[in-house]
Order: C-alpha cells, then structure tokens, then sequence
C-alpha cells in the first residue's frame, strides 16, 4: 500500500483549515486516512502548524510521499533537517548528541529569523498607522483652517451689515440734532 502525508480539507467556505494525515494513495482527499499528525491553517499571519513531530518523522522515514504543500510544512518544522541528521549517525558521521545539538541550533537559528520577520511586519504596521495619523492630522488641519476662514468671512460680512446698518442710524441721528 502506497501511503501519502497530504492535507484533508476542514472549516468553512473561505476559512479553510487543514489536517496533516497519513492516507492511501488511492483514497480521496477528504476521505478515510490512517493516522492524523497534525493541523495546518493557513489563514494566520506566519500559518499556524501544529506537528506530532516525532510521528511525522517516523512515516518520513518509512516511506511516505508527502504532497507538495506538505513537504514544504514538513521542511520548515525540521522533520526533514532530524531526518538528514539521523541518516548522518547511522553512517557514523557524528553521535545522536552532536546531532541533536545542530538541530537545536538550526531551529533556534530559525526561530530568530521568524522572530525578525514578525518584528519587521510589527514595525511596518505601526510606521503605517503613523503615517495614516499624519495625513489625517493634515487632512483636519485644512478642514479646520477652511471652516475658521468660512467664519472669519461670516464675521467680516455679519460686521459690515451692522456696521451699514448702523451707518443710517449715525446719519439720521445728527440730522435730527
């Protein structure tokens, strides 16, 4: 039996979830399945990947073909770095520790680069905002300084109507004196 690692589809209609499963080549993709490693969802910003990592790497290394997308979720958790690794202490390159030494650095160095990358995404979000702040602040200075110059103007008009309609009664008044 040729078995695959491949996603089955889950949640709803623009909201796909997956699941990480083992299956029978020949099975359909949302059908019946062996064993179910993990979970994938893709809608989060870096996608969230929950990983049996050691059941993973067991069907690895038995044989299983994973699909695409999965060898690429696979890569990136280090399934096939332990994988890689463990074929160098077979052939006796270097012991289980000097192995498990260099996984943990090369995840620890990937952990840094993701944390630098979610510091960058932060950065550029709060640079836009501020940006954003700024050209709204200039957009209401502008609206501001239109509606003082509209009452200014009102001022200066409403002024010179009492000042014409004063201008009348100054005039009767010495007339009469």
């Amino acid at each position: 039996m040729a078995t695959k690692i491949r996603l089955q589809r889950g949640g709803r209609k623009g909201y796909a979830v997956y699941r990480i499963v083992i299956a029978d080549a020949r099975a359909p993709r949302d059908g019946r399945f062996t064993e179910k490693l993990g979970t994938y969802n893709p809608n989060t910003n870096p996608a969230t990947v929950d990983l049996n990592f050691e059941r993973a790497l067991y069907w690895v290394e038995t044989g299983a073909q994973p699909t695409d997308t999965v060898r690429n979720i696979l890569k990136t958790e280090g399934v096939y770095m332990m994988k890689h690794l463990k074929g160098g202490v077979k052939k006796g390159a270097f012991d289980e520790e000097t192995a498990q030494k260099r996984f943990d650095a090369w995840k620890a160095d990937k952990q840094k680069g993701l944390d630098k990358i979610r510091e960058q995404e932060a950065k550029a979000k709060k640079d836009a905002a501020a940006k954003e702040l700024a050209a709204e602040k200039k957009i209401n200075e502008a609206i501001a300084q239109k509606v003082a110059e509209k009452k200014a103007a009102e001022a200066a008009a409403k002024a010179e109507e009492e000042a014409a309609a004063e201008a009348p009664a100054a005039e009767e008044a010495p007339a009469e004196a």
